[in-house]
């Protein structure tokens, strides 16, 4: 890893990045809430966004950025404010990836990539409501209309030309920290186990996310 960042710029951005988003497991494990909680749980993956617009060249650059701010924010407002304003931040940050990935798109793709590509959402929304069928009627639909959206963003980071073991898999990590949300607020798991799931699947998704495209663009715009 280190080899292959050694293109990059502010990499003390990076490794702030890695220290607030694992350190705030502890939070997580501990249960603390409170407005200083709040801004610790946004650290890692504000800093990623900051690491990826030290290191934006293009318009592609700033678009990642943008996405993992959104992103930051949304970890903040689900807290501070509730579950659809912080949804709806995570949901504008996922339209902008979809635009970046859809704009970066892998040509050709094997027969079994198009496959992945193309169930991931009809997939995700099938498990998305067997996992919220018991919740009330609106938090199911928001569950539901929601995984669309991340899906979709997953099945077009899949298909695009980024590393799909970094930036595909980190979208299906994503993907699944989002799916253990609704078990737990759905009754299908409990809340005790989904606790040691959704932080570190959804962090690890930023941040293989954010290496993927963010070394992608940086080392083509350097040679």
């Amino acid at each position: 890893m280190n080899g292959e960042m050694a293109w990059d710029r502010a990499r003390w951005l990076w490794l702030l990045a890695l220290v607030g988003g694992i350190s705030f497991f502890v939070a997580v494990f501990l249960r603390l809430d409170g407005p200083a909680i709040w801004v610790w749980k946004t650290t890692g993956v504000a800093f990623l966004s900051a690491w990826a617009a030290a290191n934006a060249r293009n318009r592609d650059g700033w678009m990642i950025a943008a996405a993992l701010g959104f992103g930051a924010l949304g970890d903040f407002l689900l807290d501070a404010v509730g579950m659809m304003p912080g949804a709806a931040a995570f949901a504008v940050g996922h339209l902008i990836a979809i635009t970046l990935y859809l704009g970066n798109r892998r040509t050709p793709m094997t027969g079994s990539q198009k496959l992945l590509a193309t169930t991931v959402v009809p997939l995700a929304l099938v498990i998305a409501w067997g996992l919220a069928k018991n919740a009330e009627a609106g938090l199911m639909g928001a569950a539901v209309g929601y995984t669309a959206i991340v899906a979709a963003m997953a099945a077009t980071a899949w298909a695009s030309r980024f590393p799909r073991y970094r930036t595909g898999i980190g979208a299906m990590l994503f993907l699944a920290s989002d799916l253990f949300i609704f078990a737990g607020e759905g009754g299908a798991l409990s809340k005790d186990i989904t606790l040691w799931l959704v932080w570190p699947l959804y962090f690890a998704g930023q941040a293989l996310i954010a290496w993927g495209v963010v070394s992608t663009l940086a080392q083509e715009a350097r040679a």
